[in-house]
C-alpha cells in the first residue's frame, strides 16, 4: 500500500494523487540520487556520441542519419523513458519521396521520443542556437534552424525545402511552442509552406501522449508534470522529472497524407491539426483514435473535437 506523501519531499506532486515513493529517509535520498545518476550518464553518453556523429557528418553515406537514432535511444534508456509505438513511421525509401513528420509538442521529451523512433532531422526555432550544450547536440544532429520573425520566413522555408531535397526527412512541431499536455495548440500554417508546391513531401501526422509516471496512469492533474511550458527553466524541469521512475509515453503514427489532395495550405494545416489533436485526445483517454477505427474501433459518434481535447 502506498504511503502518504511527506510535505518535505522534493518532487512536486498533485495533492489528489498518492505518493508513489517511500516516505522514509531512503525515499528522500533515492529520488535526488536517481536524478543525479541520470544527469551524469546522459552527459557522459552525449560526450561519447559527439565524436562519432561529427565524423559521420563529413563522411558519405547514411551513417549521419542512422546514428542519431542510436543516440536518442540511449538517452531514453538512461532517462528511464519507455515508449509504445502505434502505427509505422513512413520512410523515404518506401514512399518514394521525402517525408515530413508533423507532431504535437508539450515537452523536450518529445525530441527524445521522436529521435529514437524516426530516422529524421528536427526543425527547431532559432533560439536553440544559444542554449549551452543543447545547441552543440542540435548542430551535430544537423538540425534545421528557422527564425519565426516574418521577414525571415522565406529563408526558413528555403532551408526546409533544401534539406528535404538533400535526402533528409524532417520532424516539425507546427504549434510553434509547447503546450501544457492537455490539448494541442493550433498549428501555424506558415510552418507548412515548404510542404506545398508541385512536388511536396509526404506528410505523416504524429500524436504523442504521456500516459504513465511512477508506473501509475497519468490523470489530468499529473500530465503537466511532463510538459515544459510557461516560464519554467529547462534545468528545473529536468530535475523535477528526472527524480521519477516509470516514465512512459505513447506515439501514434497516423496514415500519411499527400498535400496535393488538399486545396491550399490553410486546409492542409487544419486537416493535420484535427488528426493530431484527435489522436492525442484519444491517447490521453486510453481509447482508440478514429483514424485507427479499422483496427481497434473509433471515437464515439457525435463527439466534438472540443470534447475530445478536454480529455
Amino acid at each position: 500500500m502506498l504511503e502518504k506523501r511527506p510535505t518535505h519531499l522534493l518532487p512536486p506532486w498533485p495533492a489528489d494523487v498518492p505518493w508513489p515513493l517511500s516516505a522514509g529517509v531512503l525515499g528522500q535520498i533515492a529520488a535526488p540520487a536517481r536524478a543525479l545518476r541520470r544527469a551524469f550518464l546522459m552527459l557522459l553518453w552525449t560526450l561519447l556520441a559527439m565524436g562519432p556523429q561529427a565524423v559521420l557528418n563529413i563522411l558519405p553515406g547514411d551513417g549521419k542519419r542512422l546514428f542519431p537514432r542510436v543516440f536518442w535511444r540511449g538517452i531514453c534508456a538512461i532517462f528511464g523513458l519507455r515508449r509504445r509505438v502505434i502505427g509505422t513511421p513512413a520512410t523515404r525509401a518506401a514512399a518514394g519521396r521525402p517525408v515530413l513528420f508533423v507532431a504535437n509538442h508539450s515537452s523536450w521529451l518529445d525530441i527524445l521520443l521522436l529521435g529514437a523512433t524516426c530516422q529524421a532531422v528536427f526543425v527547431s526555432k532559432d533560439d536553440v542556437r544559444s542554449w549551452p550544450l543543447i545547441n552543440l547536440v542540435a548542430h551535430l544532429g544537423r538540425t534545421v534552424f528557422i527564425n519565426r520573425r516574418r521577414r525571415e520566413t522565406a529563408r526558413g522555408h528555403a532551408s526546409i525545402a533544401a534539406r528535404l531535397a538533400a535526402g533528409d526527412d524532417l520532424i516539425l512541431f507546427p504549434e510553434g511552442t509547447t503546450s501544457d499536455g492537455s490539448r494541442v495548440l493550433p498549428f501555424r500554417s506558415a510552418f507548412l509552406a515548404a510542404a506545398m508546391g508541385e512536388d511536396p513531401p509526404l506528410i505523416q501526422p504524429v500524436s504523442i501522449a504521456y500516459d504513465r509516471l511512477a508506473a501509475l496512469p497519468c490523470r489530468r492533474s499529473v500530465r503537466p508534470l511532463f510538459a515544459y511550458y510557461g516560464a519554467t527553466s529547462i534545468g528545473a524541469h529536468f530535475w523535477r522529472l528526472a527524480q521519477w521512475p516509470g516514465l512512459h509515453a505513447v506515439i501514434l503514427f497516423h496514415p500519411p497524407l499527400d498535400p496535393r489532395t488538399l486545396p491550399d495550405r490553410k486546409a492542409l494545416t487544419r486537416a493535420l491539426w484535427e488528426i493530431v489533436a484527435e489522436g492525442a485526445a484519444a491517447l490521453r483517454q486510453n481509447r482508440a483514435p478514429s483514424t485507427l477505427a479499422g483496427e481497434r474501433g473509433g471515437a464515439p459518434s457525435g463527439e466534438s473535437e472540443q470534447q475530445r481535447q478536454r480529455g
